[in-house]
């Protein structure tokens, strides 16, 4: 009964504050957390477990989505038949023992706006790109994500290798970036640092899993991809995109899309559904340069029915519109 009371009284305060004919703009925070490995994927009022359905849009929306990602259909970046196609997740117990940390891969060295080691991640992680057959890609992004139980933080490496002795035992880990998090707090990176991800966002809480879309609901938004960034962010997003890039048509890394009320859901179904909604719901956070369009997942034989269903009925980037910034964007 108080607890009512209190949240009767709070609508009220709101409302009076408002200017008159303004409607209040409510964000949902009451959906359940995904989690992985036990874990809750950051504080339900953390930005990317928000929903934006009722943001208003921003001003250099049409803009910005009419110089990239319009004309371009949503690709989901997660595969089916190939092992680690998309971004594989790895979850080990709290006892995993500890490798030393090294940095600088093929000329790319953010050591000095990384998280330091030793990590937990072991020995036989999985990368992206790699695969049973051949675990040690030698191109792409390699990235790394290790979830660990009972501590619940996450390491994230992009660019990642295993360094190996004159036995082949695999005695470290070599990156160009490393990014550390406490999975239970919203505590962010320091201003301007990289992490795994060009923003210096956090990918795990971004990417899609089967079994959330197949459950029908996703309560968080996606990562995505356009081809060029602004020399700027926003937040919760850390890092600058490339200097020189200050035309307004650009996104900053962190800036929120979403796609629009009128898109029509009802020709899709099942997970293929839950991905059109959240995107309505929660959005795209914009997190690197790449192909126009990307949305990273883990890859999934089951994911192929939702493949299909957008290849039947694209969805293009022009059905999406930029919602206003929490914060001010930070112009590097």
């Amino acid at each position: 009964m108080r607890t009512t009371l209190l949240l009767t009284l709070s609508l009220v305060v709101a409302a009076v504050a408002l200017p008159a004919g303004a409607a209040p703009q409510v964000e949902r925070h009451a959906a359940p957390v995904h989690a992985v490995g036990g874990c809750a994927l950051f504080p339900a009022d953390n930005p990317w477990n928000r929903r934006i359905d009722g943001r208003p849009v921003w001003k250099q929306s049409r803009a910005i989505v009419a110089a990239q990602a319009a004309g371009h259909d949503l690709h989901l970046d997660l595969g089916t038949s190939e092992e680690y196609y998309g971004i594989p997740v790895n979850v080990v117990n709290e006892d995993q023992p500890l490798l030393p940390l090294q940095f600088g891969v093929d000329g790319e060295d953010y050591g000095d706006e990384s998280d330091r080691g030793p990590v937990f991640v072991p020995a036989d992680a999985a990368i992206e790109g790699g695969s049973t057959a051949d675990p040690d890609p030698d191109s792409g992004d390699r990235h790394v994500i290790t979830v660990r139980r009972g501590t619940c933080d996450l390491v994230e490496l992009y660019a990642a290798e295993r360094v190996r002795d004159s036995s082949g035992r695999v005695v470290a880990w070599r990156a160009a970036a490393a990014a550390r998090w406490d999975l239970s707090s919203n505590q962010l990176r320091p201003a301007r640092w990289t992490s795994a991800d060009a923003a210096g966002l956090p990918i795990l809480p971004g990417l899609l899993s089967y079994d959330e879309a197949a459950s029908g609901r996703i309560t968080h938004a996606l990562r995505f991809t356009l081809p060029t960034a602004r020399h700027a962010y926003t937040w919760p997003a850390r890092h600058c995109g490339p200097s020189g890039n200050t035309a307004r048509d650009l996104p900053a890394y962190g800036m929120r899309f979403r796609l629009k009320k009128s898109f029509p859901t009802a020709r899709y179904s099942g997970a293929a559904k839950a991905v059109v909604v959240a995107m309505k719901r929660y959005g795209l956070v914009y997190a690197d340069q790449g192909s126009a369009m990307y949305v990273t997942g883990t890859a999934d034989p089951r994911w192929a029915d939702a493949l299909d269903q957008f290849r039947e009925h694209p969805l293009d980037g022009r059905s999406l519109e930029v919602v206003k910034p929490w914060k001010r964007i930070v112009r590097c």
